[in-house]
């Protein structure tokens, strides 16, 4: 991707759209870049019902909408720029590129299945096949923990914290899925790594998700008994945040991209427990962390604390500085355009206004 077009926000207060579906997953990524490029949002969640919802990403907007009509949710005064993920926001995007036309910068984060056209601006992750001239890629997904939220949180002490020495492990489950599968055997492979560290006189902070398998929550629960450790029950607010900047290492399940990377924007180690199953896609992604230095499989035991580091990775930040100096690279050859355009429209002018020969 290019330079950084400086430390000038180009976007900064702009009106924009976001256009997803309901994935928390998705929305996340969106709200990471949106938020590293300053954009005053205006959030627009699509859920399209039965045929029109089948039909996406490749069929047109459920016509009932009244996409363009005006006083509805899609219409005029069309957006600076737009941002648009997951597979029911791609008729949208393609029907604001076709209504607001040069208006609106329109940016898509996934593959939108549907091809370059789609809108100005792709960004995939580096794992993903897909390239082209309006396509980048970084290593993982955009979120919102920036350096400087992250800084922020370590500079706060919450209660939980002092009764959690060092060293810390924050363990992040996931879950099944459609790639993953997670046997018991699998499980039972999980509570022996982490009773492990438990025997190295770790503390866990421990997070599920939405898809964490009651065994799963089980096993990290059992392995960790006797240990100092915070576990999070669903209520209150969640702790997460707090985890990312006060663990000293981290242990994710390889069944979520976001998960995995998050972790990495802390520059601290992360640990990847790898059940049954996976896909090619997958792999890749995975093994391009460990590549870099950022990631390592976590063993059935862990005999030793062992510590590395490497430069955090900060992926909406990168996606931002790159939008905004394609919008800006556009935005200087539409006004040369429209003053040679205007210039031309001029001499013309001149020449039909001008003296008449005898």
């Amino acid at each position: 991707m290019g330079d950084d077009p400086g430390t000038h926000r180009p976007l900064a207060g702009v009106a924009a759209w976001g256009i997803t579906d309901e994935k928390a997953g998705m929305q996340v990524q969106v709200r990471g870049v949106a938020e590293a490029l300053g954009l005053v949002m205006d959030w627009k969640e699509v859920q399209p019902r039965g045929l029109w919802r089948v039909m996406a990403p490749r069929g047109p907007v459920d016509p009932r909408e009244g996409f363009g009509v005006p006083g509805g949710a899609f219409s005029p005064p069309w957006p600076a720029i737009a941002l648009a993920t997951g597979r029911q926001s791609i008729p949208y995007i393609r029907a604001l590129k076709r209504h607001a036309g040069i208006a609106t910068y329109t940016v898509v984060l996934q593959d939108p299945k549907t091809g370059p056209a789609t809108a100005d601006l792709i960004w995939v992750p580096e794992h993903d096949r897909r390239r082209g001239a309006n396509v980048i890629t970084t290593l993982t997904a955009p979120h919102n923990f920036p350096p400087e939220r992250l800084a922020g949180l370590a500079s706060t002490t919450p209660d939980w914290l002092t009764s959690l020495p060092s060293p810390r492990i924050a363990v992040i489950l996931g879950g099944k899925n459609g790639v993953y599968r997670f046997t018991d055997a699998d499980d039972d492979r999980f509570e022996a790594s982490l009773q492990s560290f438990a025997r190295l006189g770790a503390s866990f902070l421990i997070t599920p998700s939405r898809r964490t398998h009651k065994r799963l929550l089980a096993a990290a629960t059992r392995a960790t008994e006797g240990a100092p450790r915070l576990i999070w029950d669903g209520t209150g607010e969640n702790p997460y945040p707090g985890f990312l900047a006060h663990a000293d290492q981290f242990v994710v399940t390889a069944d979520s991209v976001n998960m995995t990377g998050e972790p990495c924007a802390t520059g601290r180690p992360v640990w990847v427990f790898s059940p049954s199953g996976g896909s090619a896609k997958f792999e890749r992604f995975h093994e391009s962390l460990r590549r870099y230095g950022a990631t390592r499989l976590l063993p059935e035991a862990v005999t030793n604390l062992e510590t590395w580091g490497y430069a955090p990775l900060d992926s909406a930040s990168r996606i931002a500085r790159e939008i905004e100096r394609r919008w800006l690279a556009r935005k200087t050859m539409l006004s040369g355009l429209i003053g040679t355009a205007d210039r031309s429209r001029g001499r013309l002018a001149g020449a039909h206004n001008g003296p008449s020969g005898n």
